[in-house]
């Protein structure tokens, strides 16, 4: 078993982010751009991005701005951004910063367009002011930068000897071969809780933006709906309504601009969230010890990453049902479940909420978090209790591993018509 790698793999990849991650990866090479040009005077400012990025930077609220936009973060993160609080860069803002920030669109000084490039995760900013010219790249993940040049020198080259432009590079690399749905499970069974502080973490930050959105008004208000719901007696309290509250509660306050942090998961906050708070939610329910949730929310969201390792960090399909498919299996764990039960947990859900396609960031998102919630409390009852869809139905084959690279494929090869189609439905409607 790779101990070490494992929790480097935990520390890398749930990281603290505040409001959606496209945006602030945005944001974050602005910055970055901005700090190597000479002048303070902005005269122009350019962003060239691929359409899964735009995608989801459209239509999410920024924290703190009372507003969405590609050109709003690029904007925000050249006059406000520091880009060494990573995806935190724009913490902080003040009402002059978003005026400023506005002023500028408005000015025509910010301009927007679609990257030529088949990587999925693909930004490029260039800032000029009157003494200067800065370039920054930022591609695969969040806050990896490939490409600085300044006034016409490379400080920074790596884009040119990333492996391949498909975006593929990501997607089951070497670097991920220690990890399998068995390997997953022995880490989790014989890791220290004592090692565990990012996930001690994750539960913190998560729950505290769950009961947030719980407890005002934001977005749809789909949690603090299905509350109120319970409240009324028009919903039963039980182990799904309170996973599915607690859940969407907190992408309700997240994609609407609450100033609260939370921890992301393989790039993707709602994907943190997701894999987090409905274990949290059902072991709270279900009065399992401290230690049990932990480790379960530890092998929930090490599933969602091994997941992401398969359909990549920007795909067609909606992140949450990776996400809730490590939910399902933490779910399972905390219901006496073992490793069988967990494939199978991993089984029902790829029966159940594969297909569902990923249409941008936005407030809507957090009906899909309790869709998909709903369906990893259901697959892992299920799963407990023995019942298992068959290799016979659709991708599922007759282990979950095997499973998991038919989703890879449908991720990667079968959805890129798809995908397609709503990038060109979105960019028609709005660019910056």
């Amino acid at each position: 078993m790779s101990y070490e790698k494992f929790l480097e793999r935990l520390e890398k990849e749930l990281v603290v982010t505040l409001g959606c991650t496209e945006p602030m990866a945005i944001a974050f090479a602005a910055a970055l751009a901005k700090k190597h040009v000479k002048g303070e005077l902005i005269t122009s400012l350019r962003v060239l991005a691929s359409t899964n990025v735009l995608k989801n930077a459209m239509a999410v609220n920024i924290p703190g701005a009372q507003g969405s936009g590609v050109d709003l973060a690029a904007a925000l993160g050249v006059l406000a951004g520091d880009f060494t609080k990573g995806l935190e860069v724009l913490s902080g803002l003040t009402s002059r910063d978003v005026e400023n920030a506005k002023r500028m669109i408005d000015q025509k000084k910010v301009k927007v367009e679609v990257a030529k490039t088949d990587k999925k995760l693909y930004i490029e900013v260039i800032v000029h002011t009157p003494q200067s010219t800065a370039k920054v790249v930022v591609a695969d993940e969040h806050t990896k930068i490939v490409f600085i040049e300044v006034d016409g020198k490379v400080l920074v080259d790596a884009l040119e000897n990333e492996s391949g432009s498909d975006g593929t590079e990501e997607i089951g690399n070497s670097a991920d071969s220690f990890m399998t749905i068995d390997s997953i499970w022995e880490f989790v069974e014989r890791v220290k809780v004592s090692d565990l502080s990012i996930i001690d973490k994750t539960i913190e930050l998560n729950t505290s933006v769950g009961l947030e959105g719980l407890s005002k008004a934001y977005g749809l208000e789909v949690g603090k709906t299905i509350k109120e719901g319970i409240s009324q007696g028009m919903l039963s309290d039980d182990l799904i309504t309170n996973a599915m509250a607690l859940t969407a509660g907190a992408s309700d306050a997240r994609m609407s601009g609450c100033t609260m942090p939370v921890m992301s998961n393989s790039g993707s906050g709602n994907q943190g969230i997701s894999a987090t708070l409905p274990v949290v939610a059902v072991g709270e329910k279900s009065q399992a010890s401290r230690e049990q949730i932990i480790r379960a929310v530890t092998l929930s969201n090490l599933i969602a990453i091994y997941i992401k390792t398969k359909i990549g960090r920007l795909s067609a399909l909606c992140g949450a049902t990776a996400s809730a498919t490590g939910a399902s299996c933490g779910i399972a764990y905390l219901l006496g479940g073992g490793k069988a039960e967990v494939m199978s947990a991993i089984q029902n859900m790829q029966g159940n909420t594969t297909g569902m396609f990923c249409d941008g960031a936005k407030a809507g998102c957090a009906m899909k978090l309790s869709t998909c919630t709903s369906a990893a409390v259901q697959s892992a009852i299920m799963a407990v209790q023995g019942k298992t869809i068959q290799s016979t139905n659709g991708i599922i084959e007759e282990s979950a591993e095997q499973t998991l690279e038919n989703l890879g494929r449908l991720a990667n090869q079968g959805s890129t018509a798809v995908d397609r189609v709503i990038l060109d439905i979105m960019v028609q409607k709005k660019v910056g």
